[in-house]
């Protein structure tokens, strides 16, 4: 990546904080920060907190012309695209101009919106760049993980301008060749941490109803939840191999495994990864009609 990109994040929210924060860490400049932000108090929040331009202007934040202090003169080349997706339509509408003129690669991290329709919002003609992200939640924690796809007008320098964001967040992720592996990175991280937290869940309950106290019987299923995921991300053997390991026959652990096999536990996790899928696909088509 030639320079340092200027970032400038439509909506102030945990995600928006979570790369902010990452950003800043690794020594970006707060000169090359702008977000806009609706609420009074968390734009107080962030500018305090984190020494950047926080306003309350989409389209001034994408600018720079209007109440800029720390980045006053320093142009737009990275759009982060952090809002809810019932108001997404109306926001990119509402910017359409700004980034229509100043065309920065825009990032939209806004879940189940298709790049179809953003350039729709945007203008069709515009030939504004624009990749979709797909964090998650453990970026709130410096463990992310996340998939990105860009549309043919990305060029390979604004991919590395995305890896720089992304990698602020996420310590594993991959671009996908077509949109609907979005919907399938959706599926497996993006909506993953829920999953293993219904999981946890499951084991604490189970901890206590044999007489652990609660604290104690999350914070070791947790842990093992941790230290199992771990072991995945750095040993040579695969999944598989790794669970035979711990599976002495007619053990402990066998008489476990048995029994969730026997209850259908791996085809309902399977069943769920899909139903998330078909549910990111149904929402594309919602948001679609925006």
């Amino acid at each position: 990546m030639a320079n340092v990109p200027s970032i400038t994040f439509i909506g102030g929210g945990n995600m928006c904080e979570a790369i902010l924060s990452g950003l800043l860490k690794t020594g970006h400049p707060t000169s090359h920060v702008r977000i806009s932000e609706p609420f009074d108090q968390r734009r107080e929040y962030l500018r305090t907190k984190y020494g950047v331009d926080v306003v309350e202007s989409n389209g001034d934040a994408i600018s720079g012309k209007q109440g800029m202090s720390v980045s006053s003169g320093v142009s737009c080349d990275v759009v982060v695209l952090a809002v809810k997706p019932q108001v997404v339509g109306d926001v990119v509408r509402g910017v359409a101009s700004e980034l229509s003129a100043a065309k920065p690669l825009v990032i939209s991290i806004v879940a189940g919106v298709a790049i179809k329709d953003l350039a729709r919002w945007i203008g069709i003609d515009s030939n504004v760049p624009l990749v979709r992200l797909m964090p998650n939640t453990p970026a709130l924690v410096g463990e992310g993980a996340a998939g990105m796809y860009a549309d043919a007008t990305v060029s390979a320098e604004q991919r590395k301008q995305t890896e720089y964001v992304v990698s602020n967040i996420a310590k594993v992720y991959t671009w996908v060749d077509s949109e609907s592996g979005i919907d399938a990175v959706t599926a497996i991280s993006g909506s993953g941490p829920a999953y293993f937290f219904l999981v946890i869940e499951a084991m604490e309950k189970a901890g206590v109803e044999m007489g652990l106290p609660a604290d104690a019987a999350k914070r070791l299923a947790a842990q093992t939840a941790l230290g199992a995921a771990k072991m995945v991300l750095t040993s040579d053997d695969d999944v598989p191999t790794l669970r035979k390991k711990v599976t002495s026959p007619n053990g402990t652990t066998h008489a476990a495994i048995e029994q969730m096999i026997a209850s259908n536990v791996p085809e309902g996790i399977t069943a769920g990864v899909q139903a998330c899928q078909a549910r990111c696909q149904s929402l594309s088509t919602e948001f679609g009609k925006l």
